[in-house]
């Protein structure tokens, strides 16, 4: 199996779910009936099963938040999921690659003790979507300048950690950084098969809601693993600025056809939490 077959098998209820409650939840202040969730991710050959225990983890993990209205049970946006969701929709409004490189690396450095192996875990996850990678143990590297304080102050890393900023000297190649750091050819590969899917037919049959669903959960999928180099660290022809392309225009030919189905299959309320935020603390 390739990478390309990897993102999209990998597709999993709950990445179906973020990007449904992206496109049709947030900023939007209501809440979906817990019946309409079901109905839409079955169309997505999700299981009804499946897609309980999944709203259900993510409730647990505080992404959304069950609001009874009688004897329905409706899902809105929990603050932890408004942050994931707006930090995943500026993930969707970059580019693929970064034009404006200075040339010069942001290094981090880290030693955290084995009694906190799980923030030591959360720190490596964390770096890695703010497009840092490991280069050598406990020497993450980025090209971009991305603020990572805030990661490391939530998880009280501040005197673990030491960052800084310099340019790659004695000969060496930053292309070869690039490459021994991150797995190229394997996203490249994600790219490829992801322009080959979409539109290749893969899933001609769905309509236009459940077809930009798993489009965007896909999408975010690949890009969650990219750290958006810039071209002196990428091979040629980068077929993750033709895959990005033709994302924007399928997006675009498919959010008015999309909208009008959810506005008919989702069951929804107001959202008087999400309204007023101030409610949630």
């Amino acid at each position: 199996m390739d990478a390309s077959d990897d993102v999209g098998r990998a597709v999993r209820p709950q990445t179906l779910l973020l990007a449904l409650f992206g496109d049709q939840v947030l900023g939007r202040g209501v809440a979906v009936s817990a019946g309409s969730i079901i109905a839409v991710l079955n169309r997505l050959g999700v299981g009804e099963h499946a897609t309980r225990a999944a709203v259900t983890r993510m409730a647990r993990r505080g992404l959304l938040r069950p609001v009874r209205s009688g004897r329905q049970v409706f899902f809105g946006l929990a603050p932890r999921g408004v942050a994931v969701l707006r930090d995943g929709l500026r993930m969707l409004e970059a580019e693929i690659v970064d034009r404006e490189w200075d040339g010069r690396w942001t290094l981090l450095a880290f030693s955290v003790p084995e009694t906190r192996r799980a923030d030591r875990h959360a720190l490596r996850t964390r770096l890695g979507w703010a497009g840092f990678a490991p280069l050598r143990s406990g020497l993450w590297v980025s090209p971009g300048t991305a603020d990572v304080s805030q990661v490391l102050s939530e998880l009280d890393l501040l005197d673990h950690v030491t960052v800084f900023r310099g340019e790659a000297a004695l000969g060496s190649d930053p292309a070869k950084i690039a490459r021994e750091a991150w797995d190229l050819r394997a996203l490249a590969a994600g790219y490829r098969g992801f322009l080959d899917r979409w539109p290749g037919g893969a899933f001609g049959e769905w309509d236009a809601l459940s077809q930009r669903t798993r489009m965007t959960a896909e999408w975010l999928l690949l890009i969650r693993q990219d750290p958006r180099l810039p071209p002196a660290l990428l091979p040629p022809e980068w077929p993750g600025v033709r895959a990005q392309e033709m994302f924007r225009t399928l997006q675009a030919e498919l959010t008015g056809p999309a909208d009008e189905l959810a506005a008919a299959r989702l069951s929804t309320i107001v959202d008087t939490a999400a309204q007023h935020p101030s409610a949630n603390i």
